[in-house]
């Protein structure tokens, strides 16, 4: 079965609102590599948005450095689905049925899955689904945002093995956790 991998930057004050905080060379080769072991990525409406066209613009016109440049063309080579009932796109849309529909992904021949953002990632926290957590904690307190997980709901503790850690130029830290 695929693995699902959840990526997310932080403030360490929990903050995840990617406006609160500037990333690096470091943060755009850190997620590159993670994207460069998934064949697909899985976004709600609203991360969705925020990456597509973004990134696939800038693989055809180069216009960022050396390091967003390779971070969009890891991103514009990706199956794209997306979780909505509202939006239109050319990518997978699941509008309904999204735990049964990410299963079947799962299951599929290929490479990871990989997730971003906050709404569907906590549902999906909450299913089970998730079997691998990289979380980059900036070298920042925001004092405001939105924060992380605030919206997940958990019958139980899910622990978690911390497996990787990575200290990145930019004094943010890397962390890699797996289901245990």
């Amino acid at each position: 079965m695929r693995k699902l991998i959840y990526g997310i930057n932080i403030s360490l004050d929990g903050c995840c609102d990617h406006t609160k905080f500037s990333g690096g060379e470091d943060i755009h080769d850190y997620f590159r590599e993670l994207l460069e072991a998934a064949d697909t990525v899985l976004y709600g409406r609203k991360t969705y948005e925020l990456m597509v066209p973004f990134w696939p613009e800038v693989a055809i016109a180069r216009s960022m450095d050396e390091t967003g440049n390779a971070f969009a063309d890891a991103f514009a080579r990706l199956k794209r689905v997306v979780v909505s009932k509202t939006i239109e796109s050319e990518d997978r849309v699941i509008r309904d049925n999204v735990r049964e529909e990410v299963l079947q992904l799962k299951q599929q021949a290929g490479k990871a899955i990989s997730t971003g953002g906050v709404e569907l990632p906590a549902r999906l926290i909450e299913w089970g689904l998730v079997d691998e957590f990289h979380i980059v904690v900036h070298p920042v307190i925001v004092g405001e945002g939105r924060r992380l997980f605030t919206e997940m709901t958990l019958e139980g503790n899910q622990g978690l093995q911390l497996v990787g850690s990575q200290l990145l130029g930019s004094g943010a830290m890397a962390l890699k956790y797996e289901k245990c």
